[in-house]
Order: C-alpha cells, then sequence, then structure tokens
C-alpha cells in the first residue's frame, strides 16, 4: 500500500533531515581535519594547505607519540581510571537504584533517602570544600581521588531506579513465593532485564572519565600522575610545559602535528568502544523513560 505524505510533512522530513546533517557535519569536520593533520607533512602543516585530507601523508607523528613516555603513561592512567572508575559507580549505580525502586510500602525510609540523593544533585558543595575533603583524607596524587567524588552518579541512578520500576512486578512477586532473596532478585530477574539500561549508562560513564581533565589538574600535583585529558590539556592550552619536538626531527613532524596525533589517540578508545553499545543506547533511554 502506498503511503502519501501531505506536502507539509514531506518539507518537515527534509528541514529536520537537513538540519540533522548540517549538525553531524559540524560535530565530524573539526575532528577529521586534525586527523588529516596529524597525518600529513610539516610542510603542508605549516603552509596551512590541510582541510580534510591528508597531504603528504606520514606516520611520523604518531611514531613520536607512541615512544613519547609522558603520553604512555598518561594514556595507562587513564585506563586504570576508566576500569576501576567506571567499575565502583556501576555498582554503586546498580547498589542506590535497587532499593529506591521499591514501593514505600516495602521500603518505608524510601523518600528520606531520595531526598539524601537528590539534593546533594541539584546543590553542590562547591570546588573549594571538595579539594579540601580529598586533601584531608591524603587522597591527593592518587587513583581514589579521581573515581572516588564521582563514585555515586545520582543522575544515573535515577535513570536505573526508573527502569526497574518499569519491570513486571509479577516476576518478583513469583520470585518472592519461591523463596528469593533481593539479591538473587537482583542478579537473577533484574540485571538480566536492564542489560539497554546498563550498557547506556555504563556509556556514559566511560565517557565522563576518559573526557575529564580538571580534576586531574586539581587533584595531581605531579605531572606523571596526570590522566590523559589533563595532559592533552597542558599541551594544548599551556604550550610552556609542552616537551618541544627534537630540532633534528623538524623536516618530518612539528609540533602541530604531534598535538593533534595525541589528540586523534586520546579519542580513538571511546570510539571503538561506542558501536559495541550503540545498539543499547537509544532502547536503554527510551525504555526507561516510557516504562518509568
Amino acid at each position: 500500500m502506498v503511503e502519501y505524505k501531505s506536502l507539509s510533512r514531506r518539507l518537515f522530513l527534509i528541514f529536520n533531515y537537513s538540519l540533522m546533517i548540517a549538525v553531524g557535519l559540524i560535530c565530524v569536520l573539526p575532528f577529521v581535519h586534525v586527523w588529516a593533520i596529524s597525518l600529513s607533512g610539516s610542510g603542508a602543516v605549516s603552509a596551512g594547505a590541510v582541510k580534510l585530507l591528508p597531504v603528504e601523508a606520514t606516520f611520523d607523528a604518531y611514531k613520536h607519540v607512541l615512544n613519547k613516555p609522558e603520553f604512555g603513561r598518561a594514556f595507562v592512567v587513564s585506563l586504570q581510571r576508566l576500569v576501576l572508575g567506571t567499575a565502583i559507580a556501576m555498582l554503586m549505580t546498580v547498589l542506590v537504584a535497587y532499593p529506591l525502586s521499591k514501593e514505600p510500602r516495602a521500603f518505608r525510609q524510601r523518600p528520606l533517602y531520595l531526598w539524601y540523593f537528590i539534593v546533594p544533585m541539584l546543590i553542590g558543595g562547591g570546588l573549594v570544600p571538595v579539594y579540601m575533603t580529598i586533601r584531608s583524607y591524603g587522597l591527593l596524587d592518587t587513583m581514589w581521588a579521581l573515581v572516588l567524588p564521582t563514585a555515586v552518579p545520582v543522575y544515573h541512578a535515577v535513570l536505573l531506579l526508573h527502569f526497574f520500576r518499569g519491570l513486571p512486578k509479577e516476576l518478583e512477586e513469583s520470585s518472592v513465593m519461591d523463596g528469593a532473596g533481593h539479591w538473587t532478585i537482583l542478579l537473577r530477574i533484574y540485571l538480566p532485564l536492564s542489560l539497554p539500561a546498563l550498557a547506556t549508562i555504563t556509556l556514559f560513564t566511560m565517557v565522563g572519565h576518559w573526557n575529564a581533565w580538571f580534576d586531574g589538574l586539581i587533584y595531581m600535583n605531579r605531572n606523571e600522575n596526570y590522566p590523559l585529558q589533563s595532559y592533552l590539556q597542558t599541551i594544548v592550552v599551556r604550550p610552556d610545559v609542552t616537551q618541544t619536538v627534537d630540532v633534528r626531527q623538524l623536516a618530518d613532524i612539528t609540533e602541530r602535528t604531534v598535538k593533534t596525533a595525541q589528540i586523534f589517540l586520546g579519542t580513538l578508545p571511546i570510539l571503538i568502544v561506542y558501536p559495541f553499545l550503540q545498539r543499547f543506547f537509544i532502547k536503554g533511554i527510551v525504555l526507561g523513560s516510557v516504562k518509568g
């Protein structure tokens, strides 16, 4: 059966798709430009001849970056933060969301605990008190200073608890009748049925930890403890701390190609992980909002 669309509907679709394509290009083209510069020769980059495709393509900048101990050390710190921070945040998110998803008759203190988590999400303590707290616990220059302040992402817990509330109550009731406890219900019913929401929240958490740079500058006093994004911020924004390229290498690479190569390598892990979680991304958010 042929579906006939009105003129206004067709105009709306044309405008909508055109707008989405334009926004997509605005987001992608700068990244492509950075990639092109990182693969171009020093002469073309210095002359400003590089646009969206590499000119005089060479991998010399990437070879130089991969041989830099500072970049490798910062990359390892970010990987450690990503794994540890994501694991802790997901564990705490599940442990907070499960009891808060119960009805008040099953968990009488639910409103009190809900406000306990919601109020700090709306009203922050401020940068100075948080720094003083981290320092008083002796966490400066440690990995814990990067992962503990965000160990309980309340916004993610709210998303997950609404997803939990949308699951059929009959499954939990039948499990209770069979003698299952809360841990069994959580691990064998709630979590397997919540994979879309869990994948979405995991992606949010991973991107947040990988892209965070400000806390590294605040809580790390030594450059060797910087995560990757904090290290990249220092070489892009504060060139005084940048390790300049050796004079003997100026014929092959420039400081600009080295910077862009490091920026591209810094975004690569998330670009690799995202396609595996993307199919859960929209589904998790939509299901959580509709069923909640």
